[in-house]
């Protein structure tokens, strides 16, 4: 996804468009990892909601420096579970153009 507003002045967090936090099941204030692939940097902080259907992909806060405006960024979470669980589990890949689904 593409890192589409930058607020440094705010607290924290990466603002996630709604529908895109539906689609890969990520629930707000979960903790996620971002990993930009424009220059490198990796880091973790929380998810809150943005508009649904916009698009939004906004770092806030210092985690805007990582990650300015137009950055290709890949943004994970992580399940727990026991081992038998794991061995069927399948996570929940999305591929969205243009920040939409």
């Amino acid at each position: 996804m593409t890192v589409t507003e930058a607020d440094l002045d705010y607290i924290g967090s990466i603002t996630i468009d709604e529908a895109l936090m539906e689609a890969a099941n990520i629930i707000e204030n979960e903790k996620v990892d971002i990993y930009n692939i424009t220059n490198g940097e990796r880091f973790s902080t929380y998810a809150i909601k943005g508009e649904r259907g916009s698009g939004v992909i906004c770092l806030n806060g210092a985690a805007a420096h990582k990650a300015p405006v137009g950055s290709l960024v890949i943004i994970a979470s992580y399940a727990s579970m026991d081992f038998e669980e794991a061995k069927h589990w399948t996570p929940t890949v999305i591929f969205p153009k243009n920040n939409r689904l």
